[in-house]
């Protein structure tokens, strides 16, 4: 029984911290090489093409993921005035509704960013430095869309929960909470 109970801690673990960890990684491997690159132009007039490709791959993976931790944060930009003047009950409402609308949309184009991923499959097609298949690359796309739908999820379940029990709706983590 130990071991079912370590294993929920360890997943809620991951539930909590799997975007920030992910950031943290792409975000350091991002400053790291463009340090050396920087370093490399400046001191050695000399710099690698794989370099760029590193810092632009790692940029692309930190957006979608950057973008599923403010949805499980409710941290995305929004004009959120009209809500000091509502109940509790019709807030939680419009949260839901605006959850359910970029639920529909995040379907919709997590079905249609497969599409790049095969065409590149299919065809083989590679980086110009690292020479890797671009599907690694491409695939974040879905991979983030499909944090953003899961995100999505547990926001909605939160927030039908809330609003079954009468508690006040998650308007969102502040800034550094």
């Amino acid at each position: 029984m130990l071991g079912r109970a370590s294993m929920n801690v360890f997943l809620r673990n991951v539930d909590k911290n799997l975007e920030t960890w992910a950031l943290l990684f792409f975000y350091s491997l991002l400053v790291t090489t463009m340090a050396v690159e920087v370093v490399r132009r400046e001191l050695f007039s000399f710099s690698s093409i794989w370099g760029e490709e590193i810092v632009r791959y790692a940029f692309i993976y930190l957006v979608w993921i950057g973008a599923a931790a403010g949805i499980r944060d409710r941290a995305h930009i929004r004009i959120d005035v009209a809500f000091t003047y509502l109940r509790e009950r019709t807030k939680a409402v419009f949260y839901l509704l605006g959850d359910f609308v970029m639920l529909g949309l995040s379907v919709v184009a997590l079905w249609y960013s497969f599409e790049t991923v095969q065409v590149s499959w299919k065809f083989g097609s590679v980086t110009d430095g690292l020479r890797l298949s671009k599907v690694w690359f491409l695939i974040a796309v879905p991979i983030g869309f499909t944090l953003i739908i899961y995100r999505l999820v547990q926001s909605i379940l939160r927030d039908f929960h809330h609003l079954r029990n009468g508690m006040p709706v998650f308007t969102g983590k502040k800034m550094f909470d």
